[in-house]
């Protein structure tokens, strides 16, 4: 059985003491591929350079989050689609809108988003994309993609009529230890079962959102691959399929869409 983790933050500083651990422990409990999340230009390049060291294993996106969506003026844009362009890089993001948080202008996070859509319409690489609060400015900015629309609706945590829009525009939804949430999963874990095998992608997005339910949990609170059959455990249960299954479908999607070999 082998597993794909489509989204986490390996760059991240809280890796740092121990990410080569962090890798083996992935491939121990059968993660056999990682995406490396690029989130800032800075994090991307992190992401394409651990994507380097560890090839067919470890593969990277380059994009920058609404967060920062500051950083991307039109004297980033070049970098950006360097970035793209390397071997390495299979998706374009994370990126898209947050008015939850609103770190950033939301003019501003429009103006990133849609240069980040252009980019990765001029690179051919599917979106590995980010939204809360913003449903409607979103799907409006993705209708408008020149592109033909391939992605992920990363760490979807939305209603039904999100995962209808989504699904009808043809993105893939990545699903992530918040199903495993037993307040704030609840919803999550009703429509976990209408999302199409071939659609459906598992993550971590650690270190974020260590699933509440593991036992033991790690006392630094950090989430990491080696989680992620936890994560599938409770999607397979959910959509009434075995792990296995669940985790055949998920890898074989994952491949598909990033354009990934088979694992090492």
């Amino acid at each position: 059985m082998e597993l794909i983790d489509i989204g986490i933050n390996l760059a991240h500083e809280s890796f740092a003491d121990d990410r080569a651990a962090v890798i083996e422990r992935a491939r121990t409990a059968g993660v056999a591929q990682l995406l490396v999340t690029g989130a800032t230009l800075a994090s991307s390049a992190a992401a394409l350079e651990l994507a380097h060291a560890h090839p067919g294993r470890l593969f990277a996106t380059a994009g920058v989050h609404p967060h920062q969506a500051g950083e991307l003026g039109p004297a980033e844009l070049p970098r950006l689609r360097a970035l793209l362009a390397e071997p390495g890089i299979v998706a374009a993001g994370e990126c898209g809108l947050d008015y939850f948080r609103d770190y950033s202008p939301r003019a501003t996070q429009r103006t990133a988003f849609a240069a980040q859509l252009e980019l990765a319409a001029d690179c051919g690489k599917p979106l590995f994309l980010h939204q809360r609060d913003a449903h409607a400015d979103f799907s409006a900015a993705l209708r408008g993609h020149r592109g033909a629309l391939r992605g992920v609706a990363h760490c979807f945590t939305g209603g039904e009529a999100e995962l209808a829009t989504y699904l009808e525009m043809g993105l893939h939804i990545g699903v992530t230890g918040w199903i495993c949430d037993e307040r704030r999963g609840q919803p999550l874990q009703a429509l976990v079962a209408r999302i199409p095998a071939g659609r459906l992608l598992l993550e971590t997005d650690g270190p974020y959102l260590l699933p509440r339910d593991l036992r033991p949990r790690p006392a630094s609170r950090r989430n990491e691959s080696a989680f992620l059959p936890h994560i599938a455990a409770t999607v397979a249960r959910l959509r009434g399929e075995t792990i296995e299954a669940c985790a055949a479908h998920t890898t074989a999607a994952a491949r598909l869409l990033f354009g990934l070999g088979a694992g090492d």
